[in-house]
């Protein structure tokens, strides 16, 4: 972790990652190849966890770790079939995300950095993504 990351939270706070998040899961509730990987009843939680995760991981309150412990997001996601074709797919709702929320040049840059080397980091399968 760069220390320049931690310093998104002071740029966007709170706020920030909900309309972040918000954006993305806006998006994802009606792609037809994320959605089907969230159950319907959960997309509430699977916002909150991703929002608590990125407020944690760049600088703010640590309420993903004290809730749910390390992110280990290899572990995590590994029930997931994501490929090249999910990676992209995920990046591309979030760049449009980022987007819509216009958030400072250096949050935008140090988030968007951020999602696609995740991103790529959590590519399991030479395959399509499925559950």
């Amino acid at each position: 972790m760069d220390l320049l990351d931690t310093q998104v939270f002071g740029l966007i706070g709170e706020e920030g990652f909900e309309r972040l998040v918000g954006a993305f899961y806006w998006r994802v509730k009606t792609d037809d190849l994320l959605a089907p990987l969230y159950p319907e009843q959960d997309f509430a939680g699977a916002e909150r966890r991703l929002r608590d995760f990125l407020v944690g991981r760049f600088g703010g309150p640590m309420r993903y770790v004290e809730q749910r412990g390390h992110p280990r997001l290899r572990m995590r996601h590994a029930r997931f079939k994501v490929d090249q074709t999910a990676r992209d797919r995920w990046v591309s709702l979030m760049e449009a995300a980022l987007e819509e929320t216009n958030l400072p040049p250096d949050a935008d840059r140090m988030l968007r950095q951020f999602f696609h080397d995740s991103a790529t980091f959590l590519i399991n399968q030479d395959g399509r993504a499925s559950i």
